[in-house]
């Protein structure tokens, strides 16, 4: 039997009730519960991961900040920015950890390969980066085999607040976007169907019927 992923559309929703919402759908799922990816873009916010260290927020300023309990240092969501949550069973689909962030930073390389943009991985620091420069982020956690939170792809958005902080903990680390990489800026929509096609493509999985865009209050029903 092929497994199933549904796609859910969150369109801009604040941080911390959609945080919320993956929890609970996290703790609440049973072992025939199908899978969801859900897409959201977040209102500015400054997001700490359990490893994250107050000296990496250098002056936040007017924006939030929010502990949370995903892996990884501090980042920064913004509109403009392609927010993807895998809410995935990954033993049910035979998947580590660490082939859960591969395969991620695989579908994110492919993706932006099809922009013509030129992106790699690295091995001592997860996401994906453009001649140096870090594109996309990512930052997992797995709850009783299961993953929630997820990745973060800068594609036209205001770059600054990263200046705010050490991003993903690297002094000095510069951060980019598809629209600086591009003649025009690509269209969210665009972007957001391209990632699910190399999502399902690598998790070899079908794509669950979409259903109207939603709110996080109500995405996990």
């Amino acid at each position: 039997m092929t497994e199933s992923l549904t796609v859910k559309y969150l369109g801009r929703a604040e941080y911390e009730p959609t945080w919320a919402a993956m929890t609970r759908f996290t703790d609440e799922r049973t072992p025939e519960t199908p899978d969801q990816l859900w897409l959201v873009e977040h209102p500015p916010v400054f997001t700490q991961g359990q490893a994250g260290k107050p000296e990496h927020l250098l002056f936040p300023g007017d924006i939030p900040v929010v502990q949370t309990d995903r892996g990884g240092q501090v980042t920064y969501h913004g509109p403009g920015q392609l927010v993807a949550y895998p809410l995935l069973d990954l033993r049910r689909l035979k998947l580590g950890v660490r082939d859960l962030v591969t395969l991620i930073e695989q579908s994110l390389v492919a993706l932006l390969a099809d922009y013509g943009i030129d992106a790699e991985a690295k091995a001592d620091a997860p996401g994906v980066y453009v001649n140096g420069d870090k594109i996309a982020s990512l930052g997992l956690r797995v709850r009783r085999g299961c993953s929630f939170h997820g990745l973060a792809l800068n594609v036209d958005m205001d770059l600054a607040p990263f200046g705010r902080i050490n991003p993903c903990g690297y002094e000095g680390l510069a951060m980019t976007q598809m629209a600086d990489l591009l003649t025009k800026a690509p269209a969210m929509a665009e972007v957001q169907a391209g990632l699910v096609a190399q999502l399902v493509q690598k998790l070899g999985v079908k794509q669950g019927i979409m259903p109207a865009r939603t709110s996080a209050r109500t995405a996990e029903h």
